[in-house]
């Protein structure tokens, strides 16, 4: 019988590749969408939900990746559910009960195309993380890319592209979310927010388990 691995069995730094989506709505609610391509846990996808009044809600596939991300950030609550995400172009569709998610892209701004040519083993270095820490707080209102996490974990983020979201269209437990919003208060699962300007980006996210990141 194969067993859970714990932190123990891990290698000290774990790197996840993929797609983080940000956006507020006018119900309150805030949604950030994590779509990882590649990760210690292959490829999975998880949502983190913040509602109106504060409660902050963790979607995830697996128990292992539930129990990982919820050592990592703060949640009120933890539900395991199927996190299924489909691409047809431009719209993302996200299926997570309680949350029904369909969104679009737009096309990428100069900020997005400097960011592709950021090769990725640049991205995985803790010091790029900490180099662009403070360019990302003047130009992407409530985003940091490195900080401490849960669990003696630190942890830090390389973007290499960015495109705009367009629209959006939620429910959650079958209420109407509304519209599109910029993602205001900042969410509160972590050191950092996403962007307030709803967006997706391309990231290596990189979790440290103990010492200082070099």
């Amino acid at each position: 019988m194969s067993r859970r691995r714990g932190d123990a069995d891990r290698p000290a730094r774990l790197f996840f590749e993929g797609w983080i989506a940000g956006m507020g709505t006018s119900s309150g609610t805030r949604i950030v969408l994590g779509h990882w391509e590649r990760s210690p846990f292959g490829r999975f996808s998880d949502v983190m939900v913040e509602r109106a009044n504060g409660q902050r809600v963790l979607l995830a596939p697996t128990g292992e990746t539930a129990c990982f991300i919820a050592g990592t950030y703060v949640f009120d609550t933890v539900r395991v559910v199927p996190v299924d995400v489909s691409l047809d172009a431009r719209t993302w569709t996200v299926q997570a009960r309680p949350l029904d998610l369909r969104f679009t892209t737009g096309r990428r701004g100069p900020l997005g195309v400097v960011l592709r040519v950021v090769p990725g083993v640049l991205a995985r270095r803790a010091a790029w993380g900490t180099l662009t820490d403070v360019p990302a707080r003047l130009l992407l209102t409530g985003v940091r890319t490195r900080g401490s996490a849960r669990s003696g974990r630190r942890e830090w983020y390389g973007a290499r592209d960015l495109r705009p979201i367009g629209t959006v269209s939620a429910t959650f437990e079958g209420d109407d979310l509304g519209e599109l919003t910029p993602v205001g208060p900042p969410v509160r699962f972590g050191f950092g927010s996403v962007p307030r300007k709803p967006a997706v980006t391309r990231v290596v996210t990189t979790v440290a388990r103990t010492g200082r990141p070099r």
